[in-house]
């Protein structure tokens, strides 16, 4: 089984930036596609960003593009989520999620990830 801890969520001004981090463990973490997605308060969940188990391919929210990063340390079965240029609309819980199938380019349906974290909360004030 699969478990997903994600961390370094919080509250920061707008313009501001925060690093998300997501630890797995449970199983050979390479092999997977990892990404996160998001749910503000009242909306949708929406895809945020994925990366290949490579870390060769990643795949952002269009709306997200030039602002967030994802990126992957498969040393320390970690996947990040640097986000800059914060605004209160990135306002949501952030989850890490894990496809265990091999696709590329990383999906952007919420239902090819079978396993989902517990979230962290991110809060933009403006």
């Amino acid at each position: 089984q699969v478990q997903l801890v994600e961390s370094g969520g919080g509250s920061v001004q707008a313009g501001g930036s925060l690093r998300l981090s997501c630890v797995a463990s449970g199983r050979s973490f390479r092999m997977y596609t990892m990404g996160w997605f998001r749910q503000g308060s009242g909306k949708d969940r929406e895809f945020v960003a994925g990366i290949s188990w490579s870390g060769g391919s990643t795949r952002y929210a269009d709306s997200l593009k030039g602002r967030f990063i994802i990126s992957r340390d498969n040393s320390k079965n970690t996947v990040y989520l640097q986000m800059n240029s914060l605004n209160p609309e990135d306002t949501a819980v952030y989850y890490c999620v894990l496809d265990e199938s091999v696709r590329i380019p990383p999906p952007t349906s919420a239902s090819a990830y079978e396993y989902w974290g517990q979230g962290t909360q991110v809060t933009v004030s403006s």
